[in-house]
């Protein structure tokens, strides 16, 4: 087996990040553990996303440590992995070893997992600074301070134990908020598997088919295309469960004249989709279906207008959440003797019992992705301004429960409509448009059946 096809990102990001380092300084980095789901089965191993932002390598029991420049001694890269063994590959299948790993992805060093503790108090002496995910692992924290440890009990011989501890995510936190055109391309390709798995749904869906035969439907498209994982557990919520925001039991049957309402997306080479569509069990929209519908899209597209270069995160929510209010109270599910203007009753909060969720997150090798959406360098911690390369979803929804003074034409409605962007130096490219949402065109696609 060989590495990834190009290296450069991996190298380029390693460098980046000792650039910032102080000089002289270490970064310990470690991959996610393998977890036991129950008996001798694990769950299906996933790395850790920022260990593998960082190296591209997948096995786990693996340490990156990263030290930076000091004076005319260059930075170095040295990846922790295991062994070669040739019996544990019989039942577990290929690994790298430390040698072919290096080779294979452009590390300085290389060394068996085991010489981990032993090296480390070596690569500490008189390092000035500790950079690592404070906090982020019980068994790392141990680790690290068994390492300090053992290099203070050399004091006496002159050798200094790093003065200073960083948190290390936020640094990566910063570096992978921006995407270069290579996260961009498998994002794209992400949002294209998931794209086709929604519009496969869409055909298959008729009145009587159960949740979870929509959400097979789902998971076959993704893995059919090459994706490793879904991005996350599918919900598959047909009726009433489309007003249950988290939903994803998935086991109720859809009945004629309901709405189900679909959020899933796909994991492709570490980056993930995240796209909701809804639509009529039946094929067809009902009159007030269309008309939330219809609200809701509109909803999304002023979101996506106000995604521009250097305007605030949180413009695309409030433009979205005016105009899901102006049609709140177009169609009385708020009271229009109380408030005279969309913002007034955004201002009072009127809005929130029909749609309680922020309209977007930062999307990327999680699905709700890493970074601030306020800028923490001002005191008032302003949303932060959107700049190109960030990518993110854009998701306003509408959700109806039974109650006093709700229109029940509306009862038991909930829709969602999700998009997956890319801020451009324009505007935002929308990864994610192949999955139908236009009335019309989900409408003839479900008559195609």
């Amino acid at each position: 087996m060989t590495g990834p096809d190009d290296l450069t990102p991996y190298i380029e990001r390693r460098a980046r990040l000792a650039a910032r380092m102080e000089p002289g300084a270490v970064a310990v980095l470690a991959t996610a553990p393998e977890l036991l789901r129950n008996g001798d089965s694990d769950y299906p191993y996933r790395h850790d996303s920022y260990f593998y932002y960082l190296t591209g390598f997948t096995e786990p029991e693996s340490v990156l440590v990263l030290v930076a420049a000091l004076g005319d001694v260059p930075a170095r890269a040295i990846l922790f992995c295991r062994e070669k063994h040739v019996e544990r590959e019989i039942w577990d299948g290929f690994r790298y070893g430390p040698e072919a790993a290096r080779a294979a992805f452009g590390f300085d060093e290389a060394y068996p997992i085991g010489e981990l503790d032993a090296q480390m108090a070596g690569l500490l002496a008189n390092a000035p600074a500790l950079y690592y995910a404070l906090g982020h692992s019980a068994a790392l924290d141990a680790q690290v301070s068994s390492w300090l440890k053992a290099v203070r009990a050399k004091s006496r011989t002159g050798i200094a134990a790093p003065s200073t501890t960083h948190h290390l995510l936020g640094i990566l936190d910063e570096m992978r908020l921006l995407k270069d055109a290579g996260e961009q391309a498998l994002m794209g390709r992400a949002a294209s598997i998931a794209a086709g798995a929604h519009a496969r749904a869409m055909r298959f869906t008729r009145p009587g088919v159960f949740e979870y035969e929509i959400e097979a439907e789902l998971l076959h498209e993704f893995r059919r295309h090459g994706a490793q994982f879904p991005a996350y557990t599918p919900i598959v919520a047909s009726g009433a469960n489309a007003c249950v925001l988290h939903y994803n039991a998935n086991n109720r049957q859809c009945l004629d004249g309901e709405l189900v309402l679909v959020d899933a997306g796909c994991e492709f080479d570490g980056y993930a989709s995240d796209i909701t569509r809804t639509w009529p069990v039946s094929g067809r929209f009902s009159a007030p279906q269309r008309a939330l519908y219809e609200l809701v899209l509109r909803a999304q597209d002023a979101a996506f207008a106000a995604i521009v270069p250097g305007r605030p995160y949180s413009d695309a929510h409030t433009a979205a959440v005016n105009v899901l209010a102006g049609g709140m109270l177009e169609l009385g599910l708020i009271d229009r003797t109380k408030y005279g203007t969309p913002e007034d009753a955004v201002l009072e909060k009127a809005h929130l019992p029909f749609y309680m969720h922020g309209t977007g997150h930062w999307l990327g090798m999680d699905v709700h992705d890493v970074g601030p959406y306020r800028d923490l360098t001002l005191p008032d911690r302003p949303s932060r301004p959107l700049l190109p390369g960030m990518a993110l979803t854009v998701e306003p929804g509408i959700y109806v429960r039974p109650g006093e003074g709700v229109p029940e034409e509306f009862w038991n409605i909930g829709i969602r409509i999700e998009d997956d962007v890319i801020v451009t130096d324009e505007g935002c490219r929308i990864l994610s448009g192949d999955a139908p949402k236009r009335v019309a065109d989900i409408e003839t696609l479900m008559g195609e059946r």
